[in-house]
């Protein structure tokens, strides 16, 4: 698999390009394809190759380090805030309690400092790392626009306005929109839980306790309910993990929205992009269902990561290059 992988990266730039290239120039707030050409030329093969040392290790790596980048980009901007140690910081808010992959980050960031001291920022190197993360899974690869620089705050109080696994669909929506990104581009980047588990903590409600008038959330599909609660037990650990997208958890594709259409999601807010008739089309587009205009997941999913990733981008001489991602200089 690694071997198909890797060559993918090279591949699909090259197809996706025309796609997303026009949208990099447009979007790209002072960061552009190929910033460290000649700063720190072998930049980009160094978190690759990092990236894919850690994931053959450990492919649980490849979600914790896309759902980082998320993360940070929707708190403060895609600044590297997410990885600054210490007490109050995004890092200790609850909904990045259980992020993982900074050790990843660190070791390619060690290796870079080593390679071109001070050149590549942190900011740079986790949207790096997702991308490449997407690509080792079976995900498209796309040209991501660097010159990032790293942002000097990092506070946990600023993470409330992360989408959380109870929104709605009209508050997720207001939530992307807050940072420029629209329907399309939430129901694509939610796609992003192709790959990945959650903890039954999150998710055990909907099926023993969803509201004052019934137990089970009706939008579960009865013929998956005694599935899910095996996999998340009444009074089971709740620290236990389950894919987001059963049955294809460890690859990148669009099997997710066939869940969701069949009443398997396992987020409630997942589900409610079948629920809610203004999410549902996009999905049933992603799905190629006969009748709509089909939307290839792997190309829009591909477009509103270069979108997300230039939320908020601090460049110039704002912000500094961290000489350590988990610490300000």
């Amino acid at each position: 698999m690694e071997v198909h992988s890797l060559n993918k990266i090279s591949v699909i730039f090259s197809f996706l390009f025309f796609a997303v290239g026009a949208a990099t120039l447009v979007l790209g707030q002072g960061t552009r394809v190929g910033f460290y050409a000649a700063s720190c030329p072998r930049a980009e093969s160094i978190v690759q190759s990092t990236v894919r040392t850690h994931f053959l290790s450990d492919p649980k790596v490849a979600p914790g380090l896309l759902r980082m980048h998320f993360h940070d980009c929707f708190v403060q901007g895609c600044d590297g805030s997410i990885l600054i140690d210490g007490a109050g910081t995004e890092k200790t808010a609850p909904p990045n309690l259980l992020l993982r992959g900074y050790e990843v980050i660190d070791d390619a960031k060690s290796q870079l400092e080593q390679a071109c001291p001070g050149v590549v920022s942190c900011a740079d190197i986790l949207a790096l790392a997702a991308r490449d993360s997407v690509v080792l899974a079976g995900g498209p690869g796309w040209p991501v626009p660097t010159g990032r620089r790293d942002g000097r705050v990092s506070l946990a109080s600023d993470a409330t306005n992360l989408p959380g696994f109870r929104d709605s669909v009209d508050v997720q929506k207001q939530k992307f929109a807050a940072k420029g990104l629209d329907t399309q581009d939430l129901v694509a980047l939610v796609g992003g839980h192709t790959i990945g588990t959650v903890a039954c903590q999150f998710v055990q409600y909907r099926m023993y306790n969803f509201n004052s008038s019934v137990t089970v959330d009706p939008s579960i599909s009865p013929s998956f309910l005694s599935q899910f609660q095996s996999l998340c037990p009444a009074n089971g650990d709740a620290s236990k993990r389950v894919a987001l997208d059963t049955g294809s958890e460890n690859r990148f594709d669009n099997s997710f929205f066939g869940n969701l259409q069949s009443g398997r999601g396992i987020l409630e807010s997942d589900q409610m992009l079948w629920t809610d008739p203004s999410t549902r089309t996009l999905v049933q587009r992603f799905l190629g269902i006969r009748g709509l205009l089909g939307l290839t997941f792997s190309a829009e999913f591909a477009r509103s990561m270069v979108k997300m990733s230039n939320i908020g981008v601090i460049t110039g001489t704002d912000g500094e290059i961290r000489r350590v991602c988990s610490a300000i200089n």
